[in-house]
């Protein structure tokens, strides 16, 4: 398999983290939507980060959709087995995605369009976006993620939408007004399989 994007794009390393926790190998090819556009539209047309190529040479694309098909062939899950459970982790995700999405509009704001033409009503509207999902993202996450027990999916995303965040638009997020989350991502930086998908 290849997996095309690059990694600090939370929704790769989403992907990339998974596959390795999941047992699963693969070739990755660090390939930016933005700076190598034409070398990522001869893989994917659509140039969309993450892409999958599978074995038999199916481009799959959308983190989610991948992650289904890495389930799939692994033939383990990285959801909550227990309905209850699963449902909260469906919350949890829901929170971590809508947060990484804002943030990615915010950066997007600011990497595609001038300063004279920002629209500041816009801005306003998707970081309050993103600071509500961390603010219940905060309360949502568990206390023991990443100290030992099965790594599921809603630790891994909201690890990864953390420190992407943070990252990319950090002056909107406090660590100290996030204390848990940012507690789990230093954790999750520490296990094998963040550190084989590091950015820095």
């Amino acid at each position: 398999m290849r997996l095309i994007g690059m990694l600090d794009s939370p929704y790769v390393r989403r992907v990339a983290v998974s596959a390795h926790v999941l047992g699963l190998t693969y070739a990755h090819e660090g390939i930016s939507v933005l700076r190598q556009f034409d070398q990522f539209a001869a893989i994917n047309p659509v140039v969309k980060a993450p892409t999958l190529v599978t074995d038999a040479g199916t481009v799959l694309m959308d983190s989610g959709l991948i992650l289904d098909h890495l389930e799939k062939i692994s033939g383990k899950s990285l959801m909550p087995s227990d309905p209850a459970a699963h449902e909260q982790g469906l919350r949890v995700l829901g929170l971590a995605l809508a947060a990484c999405e804002k943030s990615v509009s915010i950066v997007y704001e600011g990497f595609f369009r001038p300063d004279q033409m920002r629209h500041q009503p816009w801005v306003d509207r998707v970081s309050t976006q993103m600071k509500t999902a961390y603010r219940q993202l905060e309360q949502a996450v568990a206390d023991d993620w990443f100290t030992g027990g099965p790594v599921l999916q809603p630790a891994i995303t909201s690890a990864v939408a953390w420190r992407f965040s943070r990252h990319m638009v950090g002056e909107y997020l406090s660590k100290a007004d996030h204390p848990r989350l940012a507690a789990l991502s230093a954790r999750a930086e520490e296990t094998a399989a963040f550190r084989a998908a590091d950015f820095s």
